[in-house]
């Protein structure tokens, strides 16, 4: 009966994600069905082995205010639409991530349904934006 079960054993590392790490993502977008799509589209994934958990808010305000909150959150990656609640409340949130927070760690991917509305490449480049 003893060979229907994986052998016990203390190395951390022979357990998928063993150390209860995860790479936090935020998803900030006013559309529900950008979460669920992102929801779908990562669920089960990893990155270096260690698996990706999602965050979701609906707007730049709550997002600031789950990341003062959380101020050591490790949030590893946020994706950020441009506009939601105003036209530039996601430039908004990027400028309080890297100014007031003194967040450069956290990479951040900008993500628009809004032909035009994409901003200038000083600003990607000012506000080190990963990717658009």
């Amino acid at each position: 009966m003893d060979e229907l079960f994986a052998p016990e054993t203390a190395d951390p590392r022979a357990v998928p994600n063993a150390s209860g790490r995860t790479w936090r993502v935020l998803v900030v977008d006013d559309d529900p069905e950008v979460h669920a799509i992102t929801e779908l589209a990562l669920s089960g994934a990893e990155f270096d082995g260690v698996p990706i958990e999602i965050v979701s808010v609906h707007s730049g305000a709550e997002a600031r205010a789950h990341l003062s909150a959380e101020r050591r959150n490790r949030i590893a990656l946020i994706l950020l639409d441009v506009v939601m609640e105003t036209e530039h409340a996601g430039l908004d949130l990027v400028r309080f991530v890297r100014e007031e927070l003194k967040n450069s760690i956290v990479r951040i991917c900008l993500r628009t349904g809004q032909p035009g509305s994409a901003p200038e490449r000083a600003v990607i480049v000012d506000y080190d934006i990963l990717d658009m």
